[in-house]
Parts: C-alpha cells; sequence; structure tokens
C-alpha cells in the first residue's frame, strides 16, 4: 500500500469512534482468565484441584450469602421446634429441609460453599485423570455435590446417609440432563467454523457488524488472502471499513504468505 494509502487509514482510524470501555473490559477479563486456566493446566494435580476448589467455594459462597440475604425474612416462619414437640421423624425431615433452603445469609453461605466447591473439584480432578469433559464427569460432581449438601445443610434427617445417596442421584440426574441441553444449543452453526479468523480479525479491527456482509459474499478464512477492494465492495463493505481491512491483511505474515 503506498503512502496515500497509508495516511489515509491513519486518518480514517482517528476519525473512527473510540473503542467500547466494557468491550475492554470483556476482552482484559478474558486474558486474564485464558492466563490463569493456562498457568493452573501446567501445575500438578492436588495443586489445581485445591485451587479450582478453593476459588469455586468462595464464589458458592458469595452467591449463597446473597441468596440467604434475600430469603432471610422467609426462614422466620421455620423456628426450631422444642424437643417436647414429638414431632415424628419425617416430619422434623421436612422442616430441617424447610429450613436448609431458607436459612439465612450465613447458612445459605455455607452450603453453596461446599456444593459448588465440591463440584468443581470433582470435576477438575476427573478431567484431568480422564482428559475430556463430558457427560458422566458431569454427573459425577453433581452426585458429590449434592450428597454433601444433604450432610452439610442437615436435610438427611435421622437417615443421613441414604438421604445423601438419593440427594446425590438426583443432583445427578438434573445436571446430566442440563449438561446435554446445554451441549445442544451451545454449539455454534456449522458455517461458523469457516468465518473464525475472519470474525477475529473484524472484532480485532472493530467492524464485527460486517460479519454479515462476508457471510453473505461467502467470504470466508480461505478467502482472507485473496480480498480486494472490489470484493470488499461487492459486499456492501463502506470505503473506510475496506481500507482497515486490506491494511490489516497486508500487515499480516501468515496472510501474505498464503498469497503468495
Amino acid at each position: 500500500m503506498g503512502m496515500e494509502g497509508r495516511q489515509s487509514v491513519v486518518e480514517i482510524s482517528k476519525t473512527m469512534p473510540p473503542p467500547n470501555p466494557l468491550t475492554q473490559l470483556q476482552t482484559r477479563f478474558k486474558e486474564l482468565e485464558t492466563g490463569f486456566k493456562a498457568w493452573l493446566a501446567k501445575q500438578s494435580l492436588p495443586v489445581e484441584a485445591t485451587v479450582v476448589t478453593a476459588t469455586s467455594a468462595v464464589q458458592g459462597a458469595a452467591i449463597g450469602a446473597f441468596m440467604g440475604t434475600l430469603t432471610s425474612d422467609i426462614s422466620s416462619p421455620f423456628p426450631a421446634p422444642p424437643p417436647q414437640a414429638g414431632l415424628n421423624p419425617q416430619a422434623m425431615a421436612s422442616l430441617k429441609q424447610a429450613q436448609a433452603l431458607t436459612g439465612g445469609p450465613l447458612v445459605q453461605a455455607r452450603n453453596f460453599a461446599v456444593m459448588t466447591g465440591v463440584n468443581a473439584g470433582i470435576s477438575c480432578v476427573m478431567k484431568r485423570i480422564r482428559g475430556v469433559e463430558d457427560v458422566q464427569t458431569s454427573m459425577v460432581a453433581a452426585f458429590g455435590s449434592g450428597a454433601m449438601f444433604s450432610l452439610v445443610s442437615g436435610m438427611g434427617g435421622p437417615n443421613q446417609a441414604a438421604n445423601a445417596v438419593t440427594s446425590g442421584l438426583f443432583f445427578a440426574l438434573v445436571q446430566g440432563g442440563l449438561f446435554q441441553l446445554g451441549q445442544k444449543f451451545s454449539q455454534p452453526p456449522a458455517e461458523d467454523i469457516f468465518y473464525a479468523r475472519t470474525r477475529s480479525m473484524l472484532t480485532n479491527l472493530g467492524l464485527q457488524n460486517y460479519e454479515k456482509n462476508f457471510k453473505k459474499g461467502l467470504l470466508t478464512d480461505s478467502t482472507l488472502p485473496l480480498l480486494t477492494d472490489s470484493a470488499l465492495r461487492d459486499v456492501k463493505v463502506p470505503p473506510g471499513p475496506r481500507l482497515l481491512i486490506l491494511d490489516h491483511i497486508q500487515r499480516d505474515p501468515e496472510l501474505m504468505k498464503a498469497r503468495r
């Protein structure tokens, strides 16, 4: 690109609106998250499991405390009955379940910390050992978190072991269903795999709104080295963005190598 073309790119860059602070914050957060995950992957299994369990427990405690604050007024109708009340074991178990689900901030923080921490810890260990995060891993982790939640919250009543197993199975079935549902709806359309690099380029340039133009013209990742001004004009990309895209392609060593 000649001197005049580069000057045009600089002028267009100056006239473009500044990047969205929220988008920058999200990008920075993703970079930190990626770096943290990369660091964890290099650690031993005990270290990774400990860190993942602790961080997830803290997050769960925060969520539980917030929910406990919202439900603190609901827990008042469920006071602990005096010993002389003479409630049968089944009634006592039901009352404890109600108290566990409507406890104050500290109670809910403890319950959610245990539930989320155990779930994350088991998932981490199984993923490291099995090398895959699938529905089996998700269900085993959910079983462990459900069983521990039952024991810690006191929902088990007189038959704590049996009720812990029942709660664990319930959690596992629910989590297995949610995992399968999430897999079904989280998979991107098949055509998107052909525009991964294109999407990244447009996002970096702040031109993600023109992704639909590329798809409409079937300008996939494989066509990036071949892009010309006329091709971009044909898919109705304005002059300014065209210059930025072409300048980016000329500055990318891999794309220029593919062009040759």
